[in-house]
């Protein structure tokens, strides 16, 4: 463009207070052993994916345009931030359950840089192929158009992704052990 969730959950670290965990499961879902993710799993660990990458995307966009860049500077400006993001997001939550930084970190890197990968190369393949899509300017009701749909093709390809990772324990499962 031109620019003028989750797997099994060890309830044994919980020092027996098993039973408070009613409310827990209903805000997530049922926890399920790897090979046992479900659809509704897997759609809101894409959504959380899509999300981060959403306003990567977008901030890339936007700071590629400020500052007079090329489609292709501005779409690798893109990417990182959408990974940035990708990460932040997932970070913020691991940080929360009180894990330290290195931890977290690479619990962020483990479960999400497929997941964000697979969004990025359908997102920008999308955008990138789509007649017209890289030289409409911010202002063009066609990059919404083309950026929507783009993210829409994303989230309906990255979400088979992540049921099979989740299915494995890895991706978002690994995720969801530090949420409490």
């Amino acid at each position: 463009m031109q620019h003028d969730a989750h797997a099994h959950h060890d309830h044994s670290a919980h020092g027996g207070h098993h039973e408070n965990h009613g409310a827990h499961h209903e805000e997530h879902g049922a926890h399920h052993a790897p090979g046992e993710a479900s659809w509704s799993m897997a759609a809101k660990a894409t959504l959380h994916c899509l999300t981060g990458c959403a306003i990567g995307e977008v901030l890339g966009m936007i700071i590629g345009t400020a500052l007079g860049w090329g489609n292709m500077e501005t779409m690798i400006l893109a990417i990182i931030l959408a990974f940035f993001f990708g990460y932040a997001l997932t970070l913020r939550g691991i940080l929360a359950a009180g894990v330290d930084f290195k931890t977290a970190f690479k619990v962020a890197l483990a479960a999400d840089t497929l997941s964000i990968a697979v969004m990025e190369i359908i997102d920008n393949g999308v955008i990138a192929l789509w007649p017209g899509a890289m030289d409409a300017h911010l202002s063009d009701p066609v990059f919404w158009i083309v950026l929507a749909i783009a993210l829409a093709a994303a989230f309906v390809i990255t979400v088979p992704v992540n049921k099979w990772m989740i299915g494995r324990g890895k991706g978002h499962a690994v995720v969801h052990q530090y949420h409490h």
